[in-house]
């Protein structure tokens, strides 16, 4: 069974859904799946995060060429396909890819979209893939939480098969232990405003460590808000044990987090964090915010973690808590191991993939060659996807553009 998945990746570009990717893509080979990746990059090949390991791991990894108009990528998709099709096409969340699978569908492979999160974005994923138009309706469609699962169900999708996958995460041998009075807290992810509020989960984490003794905290990743992090913390975290530590790869993060003891996470919405998941799996007791999306699946208040409804008072009493009771901290750090363990670890989730791929390969039709279109015509862009769906601008949009180059320049002398 040959199987393409598709993705994005940049320089430094550090995200869940890439590190699910680095496990899941050597397990399907190891279980004897032939596995090719195509990218979306904004980065040199060699200068992007995940790329180039996949590469060294032997995969056949292929790069959509610039310029990124959404149609020329998915007729690049095409013809590249077109070569050696695939069985089963993951487009992911990627708007060209997801585009793309109508003509594979139609030449009897069947597509897989993948719903990360339920901002406005994956909405609008739906919208367009699963309730839209009937020719670029998705084969299946696999979320990742029991949230998002639901969200699809509710609305009665009649052609496109549901299914729920977690990310899923490594066990790892060794479990966090604590020893004294000391805790140290984590932060795992983007350091970005939108989605992870990292600007207000730092003021947090130094808050406390000012007020609760003993604590220290440390916040691992890369992003946008880096800058915004690093004032915060000269300004508000100056001769405080808080750290920025930077980014670190997704296959060695858990060396990291078995020497730390709280994870935090404070995201406006999230859809299933792995970067949770992975500390969840180390015995880390994870503190985070009361949100609809992804986390209660994960945390049960005072089971396996500990619910909180602001960055402020609530999230330092939390703190306090654990703090003061290191026999609730014991328990609720082993409840999340064994939640993971049971239900969300890595080893799971590729069985779940492995046992759907199968299954939609079974389904397939005779496989027919695929069709290029000569002239591609696409819905019109919604307004949810334009950040990725950058359609090629018409001939009057280009002279019209140029000429403003030309007085641009023309006006500098």
């Amino acid at each position: 069974m040959k199987v393409t998945f598709c993705t994005y990746d940049g320089y430094n570009c550090i995200n869940g859904i890439n590190a699910w990717l680095l496990r899941l893509l050597p397990e399907l080979r190891f279980r004897g799946i032939d596995i090719q990746i195509i990218f979306i990059t904004w980065a040199d090949p060699d200068m992007c995060t995940t790329l180039p390991i996949l590469k060294q791991m032997g995969f056949n990894c292929l790069e959509i060429p610039l310029p990124h108009y959404t149609e020329r990528q998915v007729i690049w998709i095409l013809k590249e396909l077109a070569k050696n099709p695939p069985d089963i096409f993951v487009a992911n969340y990627m708007v060209p890819a997801l585009y793309a699978s109508r003509w594979l569908r139609e030449s009897g492979i069947s597509t897989i979209g993948v719903l990360h999160n339920d901002d406005n974005e994956y909405r609008a994923i739906l919208d367009e893939f699963v309730f839209g138009e009937n020719p670029f309706k998705l084969s299946s469609v696999v979320a990742v939480s029991e949230v998002l699962k639901k969200l699809v169900a509710q609305r009665k999708p009649n052609k496109t098969l549901l299914t729920k996958i977690p990310c899923g995460a490594p066990v790892p041998k060794g479990v966090v232990e604590k020893s004294g009075v000391g805790l140290k807290l984590v932060y795992v992810g983007r350091l970005s405003e939108e989605q992870k509020c990292i600007s207000e989960t730092t003021k947090a984490l130094c808050r406390a460590v000012k007020e609760v003794p003993n604590t220290e905290a440390f916040i691992y990743g890369s992003g946008p808000a880096q800058s915004s992090v690093e004032l915060i913390i000269k300004e508000e975290g100056s001769d405080l044990p808080i750290h920025l530590m930077g980014r670190v790869d997704s296959q060695k993060i858990q060396e990291h987090l078995l020497k730390c003891h709280v994870i935090v996470l404070l995201s406006d919405y999230e859809g299933l964090p792995v970067a949770l998941m992975e500390a969840m799996a180390c015995g880390l007791v994870p503190v985070c915010l009361r949100i609809e999306s992804g986390i209660p699946e994960l945390v049960i208040h005072n089971e396996t973690g500990l619910l909180v409804d602001d960055r402020g008072d609530s999230f330092i009493a939390a703190i306090q808590k654990l703090h003061r009771e290191p026999e609730l901290w014991y328990k609720l750090s082993r409840g999340a191991r064994a939640k993971i363990e049971s239900e969300y670890s890595h080893q799971t989730c590729v069985d779940l993939w492995e046992n759907h791929l199968k299954n939609l390969h079974a389904k397939n039709i005779l496989n027919k060659k695929i069709t290029i279109p000569y002239k591609l015509t696409l819905p019109q862009v919604n307004i949810n996807l334009s950040y990725s769906d950058n359609r090629e601008p018409k001939i009057h949009q280009k002279i019209y553009r140029k000429i403003k180059t030309i007085i641009g320049k023309i006006t500098k002398f």
